[in-house]
């Protein structure tokens, strides 16, 4: 993987979100703001815009800094400074490399997760999207160590997220603007954990077509 998977990725990334933007929004709006759709489209289209912009010769970390530090600054709410903290943590665990393979996206995704709990104080079952990126990167984890090929850990670890991801409907959001519904929140998928399974998704895309 290079500086070309990760264009790719975003891209993908932003491309999918703005397909799914009115469902998103759909979710948010039993939960939450109603804005997560348009937050979440408004920042990856602006990481898109910005990236085309940056010489080729940026290597994959650099990109995924600026594409934090851009989703920091466009986007509301609470998704933009938490993926913009994912993106920038990854960013700085590639560091200077121009290619990178299955161990160090695993630590860069780690990194990316380690980030989210920070900012957002949360952990898995509180009904956020670290219920689709922390059983996601945990599978990735051990499917790699297990040697599996970088598509098959992909693959199950987009599954892990998406099914961390279903798992959020029954329960009772504890943390953001869900949280103030109490019991009501239950029964609603949260948008947080959805658009995540969208960007991993993309990933598994971008990672599988560059190889």
């Amino acid at each position: 993987m290079d500086a070309g998977t990760v264009r790719s990725w975003l891209a993908a990334s932003a491309a999918a979100i703005r397909e799914q933007r009115d469902y998103l929004t759909q979710l948010d709006a039993a939960i939450g703001d109603a804005d997560h759709g348009a937050n979440m489209d408004r920042g990856f289209a602006a990481v898109v815009e910005r990236l085309d912009g940056e010489e080729s010769s940026q290597p994959p970390g650099k990109l995924l800094l600026t594409a934090g530090s851009t989703l920091v600054s466009t986007v509301g709410g609470a998704s933009g400074p938490l993926w913009g903290t994912a993106l920038r943590r990854a960013g700085r665990s590639l560091g200077e490399v121009e290619e990178f393979g299955a161990e160090e996206l695993v630590a860069a995704l780690d990194a990316a997760l380690t980030g989210v709990v920070e900012l957002g104080a949360a952990s898995e079952g509180e009904k956020t999207m670290v219920d689709a990126l922390a059983p996601a990167v945990r599978v990735l984890r051990e499917r790699v160590a297990d040697g599996a090929g970088l598509a098959d850990a992909l693959a199950a670890a987009r599954e892990a997220g998406e099914a961390g991801m279903r798992a959020t409907v029954p329960l009772q959001a504890l943390k953001g603007r869900a949280s103030y519904l109490g019991e009501r929140s239950i029964g609603h998928q949260d948008p947080g954990a959805t658009s995540t399974v969208l960007i991993l998704a993309a990933l598994e895309r971008s990672a599988a077509a560059g190889t």
